[in-house]
C-alpha cells in the first residue's frame, strides 16, 4: 500500500471517493453538495494552508483517503488537526488502511497538540478504530452557523 498526497491527476479519484464518503449513511447525517468536493480539491491543489489530504492506494487503484483541516486551538494549546473525512473503500476495510491513513496524518503534523474528529453515533466500526488508537469522546455538542458557498 502506498500513501501519498493527492496530485492534480487525482481529481476524478478524489471526487469519486468524496462522493462515496457522503453516500455512506454512517459517515454523515445530511446531504453535502458535490461541488464542495471540487472546491476542496482545487484548494488542496492551490496549496491552501488550511487543508491537507492523503490518498491510499495499491497497484494504482485507490483504497481510501483522509482529508484534514488545519487550525489553531487555544483550548488544546496550539496546532489542531481535524480529521474531516476518512474513507476506506468497502473492499479494503479491515485491512489497516484507515489506521495507516490516520498514522500518516500524525506523521505529517508531529507538532500538533490535538487531533480531533467527528463521528456519527451509529458508525460503530469507525468508533472502534478511533478508540483503539486512543481517541476519546468529548462531552460537547456541536453547533454550526452555515454560510454556504455559491453553487458553481
Amino acid at each position: 500500500m502506498v500513501i501519498r498526497r493527492f496530485t492534480p491527476d487525482d481529481r476524478q479519484a478524489y471526487l469519486g471517493l468524496a462522493a462515496a464518503f457522503y453516500a455512506d449513511g454512517d459517515a454523515v447525517d445530511h446531504p453535502v453538495p458535490a461541488h464542495h468536493a471540487a472546491r476542496t480539491f482545487d484548494a488542496l491543489m492551490a496549496g491552501t494552508p488550511y487543508a491537507d489530504a492523503f490518498l491510499a492506494g495499491e497497484g494504482g487503484a485507490p483504497l481510501g483517503f483522509i482529508l484534514l483541516a488545519i487550525t489553531w486551538s487555544n483550548e488544546a494549546g496550539g496546532l489542531t488537526v481535524w480529521v474531516e473525512e476518512l474513507l476506506t473503500l468497502p473492499q479494503a476495510r479491515g485491512k489497516g488502511v484507515g489506521r495507516a491513513l490516520l498514522d500518516q496524518a500524525r506523521e505529517a503534523y508531529p507538532g500538533a497538540n490535538r487531533f480531533r474528529l467527528e463521528v456519527t453515533r451509529d458508525n460503530a466500526r469507525a468508533i472502534r478504530l478511533y478508540e483503539s488508537i486512543g481517541y476519546k469522546p468529548l462531552p460537547y455538542d456541536q453547533m454550526i452557523l452555515d454560510f454556504p458557498p455559491p453553487a458553481p
